[in-house]
């Protein structure tokens, strides 16, 4: 009898049962609910003279959650905060108030790393010691940012907007060109030398690589050099509304070697930490408005989740190829945006823009492609 007992199977539990997929599950069913719910109140509805048709609002709005959930789904799987993409959109079709598309893309940007914080964490991809030494020095600068993008708004007007604006384009071009140029060495970083301060502070911290099959161990370096750095990424997140993935990433990369996948899932970790404070500038001039941030946030959750498990699987090439197409396109959108507001262009059509982003995705999906065919 008891041996019988020692050889019963054990039932293995399904994955689908631990978190976060209940969690996940659930809000879809509570989002399908409320959607029709909506639908039949929407098109039901008589519209005032002059007024937006309720079956406009509805499907504006289930727009924007599908829209915010593919946004969601690039940005944490590129390590960038999801407003990258959800600010130049908006910037870019729609003639909503400035002020309240970044704040939105904050909150876009704050939720996207949030969601992907957990996975990041439990998988022991982020590391838990460089995000924390970070979160202050981001939260502070982020919170000047956004402090300087309401002066901006009030005392400059659109040509100060506009200069700064193609300063960043600039650099996320100068950004993009060198992970181009630098290939794959950028993936794994080489550290020469460590210095007093870096090994003072132990930050380095292991974890396996499911696409190597191994423990992966990563020295680390030049950590003052990063914290000022930071805080420059902090200033310019607050300040557009962009959230930093884009600046974090080759930030840890670049000055602090951090491995390319690590330093996108800290990341996320940090746009969840840092920008809840850049919000709030925005949040008491009034610029968020829940109705329209709703939807937004809701894709970032799904798309989130749904991110964070497809970057623990893939290689870190396929996350260098996604991030410099994003940095190529935002920095399109930046420069369009900033040389428009100095009146040197016109407003650049919405299929201008379309097939930019196009064209780029096509040469990102090639590039993957041919890492699979090299088996890279």
């Amino acid at each position: 009898m008891a041996q019988s007992v020692v050889d019963a199977p054990v039932k293995k539990r399904s994955k689908y049962l631990e978190s976060p997929w209940p969690e996940a599950l659930l809000m879809v069913a509570v989002l399908i609910l409320c959607y029709i719910a909506l639908a039949f109140i929407s098109f039901g509805a008589e519209t005032p003279p002059g007024g937006m048709s309720g079956g406009r609002i509805f499907m504006c709005l289930f727009g924007f959650f599908f829209l915010s959930f593919v946004i969601a789904l690039v940005a944490v799987v590129a390590g960038i905060g999801g407003g990258v993409l959800f600010t130049p959109i908006l910037l870019a079709f729609t003639s909503l108030d400035s002020l309240i598309v970044r704040a939105t893309g904050l909150i876009v940007a704050m939720f996207s790393g949030l969601i992907s914080t957990g996975p990041f964490m439990r998988g022991g991809l982020a590391n838990l010691r460089i995000c924390v030494f970070c979160a202050a020095a981001y939260g502070m600068g982020a919170f000047t940012g956004a402090q300087g993008a309401i002066y901006v708004a009030k005392y400059l007007g659109a040509i100060g907007e506009g200069i700064v604006r193609l300063a960043l384009g600039g650099i996320l071009i100068g950004l993009a060109t060198f992970f181009i140029v630098g290939g794959k060495k950028i993936e794994w970083p080489e550290v020469k030398k460590i210095d007093g301060f870096t090994k003072k502070l132990k930050l380095g911290l292991p974890y396996y690589e499911p696409s190597l099959k191994k423990v992966m161990h990563y020295p680390l370096t030049r950590a003052w050099q990063t914290l000022c750095a930071i805080v420059g990424v902090g200033m310019l997140s607050g300040f557009f509304g962009l959230g930093a993935g884009w600046a974090i990433v080759p930030t840890q990369n670049l000055i602090m070697a951090v491995p390319l996948k690590v330093a996108a899932a800290n990341s996320g970790v940090l746009l969840g930490m840092g920008d809840c404070v850049a919000v709030w500038p925005y949040l008491l001039m009034g610029a968020i408005i829940p109705l329209f941030a709703a939807p937004w946030l809701v894709g970032q959750v799904l798309g989130g989740l749904l991110g964070a498990q497809i970057l623990i699987r893939i290689k870190a090439g396929f996350v260098r190829l996604i991030l410099i197409g994003i940095m190529f396109f935002t920095s399109f959108g930046l420069v369009c945006k900033g040389l428009n507001l100095l009146g040197v262009i016109g407003p650049v059509p919405m299929t201008v823009n379309g097939a930019v982003f196009v064209g780029i995705m096509i040469i990102v999906v090639r590039g993957v492609i041919k890492q699979i065919k090299s088996g890279g």
